[in-house]
């Protein structure tokens, strides 16, 4: 292995055996990760602080081309007293920098194998189209790194009463922006920690590498709110310490936030955003809570009070930051690539509020290392039109509620996961919220990530999901679940492996009750190394049980290659040519155009299963689908109920008049009735056919989420008799009803009209009862 971590041509690469004790060796494989140096190149070629090759000049040796002027700062052999615009008359102190306002294509330049301690970097003025101000190295290139170790000397982002200080907020960094744009930061080391050797736990610091803000509150009537133009390349910050508490304030090695003490519905729509960031090629080690953070943070934001509904009735909260896509103050243009992360505090790299996002080639080694609260390795929540490719995670944490590497987080808008590699993460693969449309994830690689594969799923989506041609190798013996919470909205499953190596656990698929009622699977392989499958395995018709036939070794997966060797680490799960997987998927638009290898898709009679395509067959040049599986229905029987009037004796008020009857008899399992919190006893729900209907099968559907449990103990149906004018009762349930309860054995039965009555909740349940549908079958001719 060279010194950079990567390995030449024809030399194999380190591989680590799929270990199903992950969780008590997680510190030592780590340590091993560690001391391999498995940092990419471009991080790892020189010691920290150093340039990323001694070869390579620094970019303060070279001429201004900006036509700014340029000023030169030497810790040792600087006079603040002196002119600053030569390395003979050099500034002395950051403080010197701090009092000058600099203009369009001004260079701010300090001296490699310099420290500056105790000080904060905050130079005042903004560049301009073509002519950005920048922060930079000259000197030595062989040298360290400028460095400036703030030591925590930075404002307090609090008031005594523990609220936000709306004139200190933002000003937590070594390198500080505020209101300002057009700038370019590189060959820097930066560091905020006044004791590396302790960790903080409590209290509210609040410390960052480079802190870029916008607060909306010292923006001048009519002035530019959108801040434009920056760049971070070639960074190293370490050591940024903070507690592990959440203080509704983020922090991080490079963090973006957007600041206003007011209600977001008090500041105008659009704007208030940042535009055309690269934050590229940087290392981080050992900060809190974020390597790389994008987020708003306006004070009065989240909350029951904060929240809104959208066109559809589909309430938000405050939290989940449906305002920022409703007022258009999405941050876009927004590329996040080729950065390593080690030994992070909190998420690692957590992207919010932003669109036209792409981040690729990140590496990220162990996250949630000092926070004790959900959060993932690599994601992004509230944003749209944004892709995470070619990214690598592993060492995350045993976690109950995220910690997974990747998030299909809440409000999300045409988001896709593709291409990426994870693996040893003992919370899982995937967290999966809601409340988002058009989230795909597909052709990525999941090794080892022993926790729940597909995690939680907290609400109802405005569209399916895509999960397509993925490949998962995990322990089923180390495994949680398959999915840990109950799919509330349609899910698709499309060609993806599933490749259990126990030879004594079967895949458990789930831990609740109808956890997969909305999820379709077709086309996928179910390989169980055992022999045996598990009961709970899900249905599909065009599945495979065999064995995929991988290229290489499940047991001796590729780690240590680094994210730039990202897809040798992937071809070892590539599908050997005589494999029953070739041409044994199914095509769909949401497969995107190639695979993990670069692969075209699709060649042969169909796409193959899992993550990458093989090269047999014709090249199908523009797939078509002429099967679509969003035409197929699992139940081909006619609800003679679908779209009739459902009259309810009581009904919420909440949720914008939402949860009101005609949603049991919609067809839609996303929609939803609930009663009042104070419905008294029976609650009846009235189907009105319009005509004497028979039927000898009625289907009750409970709504449930991570909050929501089954509220009904008891129920019983009754026909309306025309002649007595009486509700007559013909079946009863005395156990719950649940999920998917199918109530039949009463016989035929004839009547106008149905009344479900719910007589009694469960112990325990607050809460009044809770359905999505109401349907009537006659299955005996």
């Amino acid at each position: 292995m060279k010194p950079d971590g990567t390995t030449p041509p024809g030399v194999p690469v380190r591989r680590r055996p799929v270990a199903r004790a992950l969780r008590a060796g997680l510190a030592a494989l780590l340590a091993a990760l560690v001391a391999a140096s498995l940092a990419p190149a471009a991080h790892a070629a020189a010691a920290p602080g150093r340039t990323a090759a001694a070869e390579r000049d620094l970019p303060g040796n070279k001429p201004n081309r900006t036509g700014g002027t340029d000023y030169y700062i030497d810790a040792t052999n600087g006079r603040d007293d002196a002119a600053g615009t030569s390395r003979k008359t050099a500034w002395r102190s950051l403080a010197k920098v701090n009092a000058t306002t600099f203009g369009p294509g001004d260079r701010i330049l300090l001296k490699a194998g310099e420290q500056w301690h105790d000080e904060q970097l905050w130079p005042k003025g903004s560049g301009s189209a073509n002519r950005p101000i920048t922060i930079s190295a000259y000197g030595d290139a062989r040298a360290r790194l400028p460095y400036i170790a703030t030591n925590g000397k930075v404002p307090n982002p609090f008031r005594a009463d523990g609220t936000k200080n709306p004139d200190t907020v933002g000003l937590t960094g070594a390198i500080v922006l505020r209101n300002q744009q057009y700038f370019e930061i590189d060959h820097v080391e930066l560091s905020n920690d006044d004791d590396f050797a302790t960790d903080i736990t409590t209290g509210t610091y609040v410390r960052d590498g480079i802190s870029v803000s916008i607060n909306a509150d010292l923006l001048e009537p009519g002035a530019d709110s959108v801040m434009d133009h920056f760049r971070v390349s070639d960074v190293y910050v370490h050591d940024l310490d903070g507690p592990s508490t959440w203080q509704k304030i983020h922090y991080g090695g490079v963090n973006f936030q957007v600041f206003g003490s007011k209600s977001y519905k008090e500041y105008g729509t659009g704007g208030h955003h940042f535009k055309d960031v690269r934050i590229e090629n940087n290392t981080f080690k050992k900060v809190e809570l974020h390597a790389v953070q994008f987020a708003f943070n306006w004070f009065a934001a989240d909350g029951q009070d904060a929240g809104e509904y959208d066109d559809s009735g589909k309430f938000h909260e405050g939290w989940e930051q449906l305002w920022v896509r409703t007022r258009d103050l999405y941050s876009r243009d927004v590329s996040i690539s080729h950065n390593y992360a080690e030994s992070i505090g909190q998420g690692a790299f957590q992207f919010a509020n932003s669109k036209n996002l792409i981040s690729e080639y990140n590496e990220v080694n162990g996250f949630l290392q000092r926070y004790d609260a959900v959060s993932c390795g690599l994601y992004l929540w509230a944003g749209a039109d944004s892709v995470m490719q070619y990214n690598e995670v592993y060492g995350g944490p045993d976690n109950e509620f995220d910690g997974t590497p990747w998030d299909l987080e809440y409000t999300n808008f045409n988001v896709t996961y593709q291409f990426n590699y994870s693996h040893d993460n003992a919370a899982g693969w995937m967290a999966y919220m809601g409340n988002s449309s058009n989230s795909v994830a597909r052709y990525n690689l999941s090794v080892n990530d022993n926790g729940v594969l597909v995690k939680n799923m907290l609400s109802t989506n405005y569209s399916p999901t895509y999960f397509v041609n993925n490949t998962f190798v995990y322990d089923g013996a180390d495994l949680d679940t398959f999915h840990d919470e109950t799919f509330l909205s349609t899910v698709y499953f499309l060609n993806n492996i599933f490749y259990n190596t126990s030879k004594t656990d079967a895949t458990p698929w789930y831990r609740r009750t109808g956890a997969l009622r909305q999820a379709v699977f077709s086309n996928n392989d179910y390989y169980e190394a055992s022999g045996t499958h598990s009961p709970q395995e899900p249905a599909d018709r065009r599945g495979l049980r065999v064995d995929p036939k991988f290229a290489g070794d499940p047991a001796e997966y590729v780690t240590g290659a680094g994210v730039k060797n990202i897809r040798k680490a992937a071809a070892h799960f590539r599908l050997r040519n005589d494999s029953p997987l070739i041409d044994a998927g199914r095509y769909n638009p949401h497969l995107g155009t190639e695979d993990f290898l670069g692969t075209h898709i699709y060649y042969g009679d169909a796409p193959d299963i899992g993550m990458a395509e093989s090269r047999k067959g014709r090249k199908v040049t523009n797939p078509v689908d002429d099967d679509p599986i969003e035409e197929e229905t699992g139940d081909d029987r006619v609800n003679l109920a679908l779209g009739k009037p459902v009259t309810a004796s009581s009904t919420h008020p909440g949720a914008n008049g939402t949860l009101v009857a005609k949603n049991l008899t919609d067809g839609d399992p996303a929609t939803r009735w609930a009663a009042a919190d104070d419905a008294s006893y029976p609650v009846t729900l009235d189907v009105d056919f319009g005509a004497d209907t028979t039927f000898d099968e009625v289907y009750l559907d409970e709504y449930t989420d991570s909050g929501t449990n089954p509220r009904v103990r008891s129920y019983e149906l009754q026909r309306w008799d025309a002649g007595t004018g009486a509700w007559v009762t013909f079946a009863r349930g005395s156990d719950g009803i649940g999920h998917d309860a199918s109530v039949t054995g009463f016989g035929d039965v004839t009547t106008s009209r149905l009344r479900v009555s719910l007589t009694d909740r469960l112990p325990g349940e607050v809460y009044s009862p809770t359905l999505t549908e109401v349907a009537a079958y006659r299955t005996g001719g």
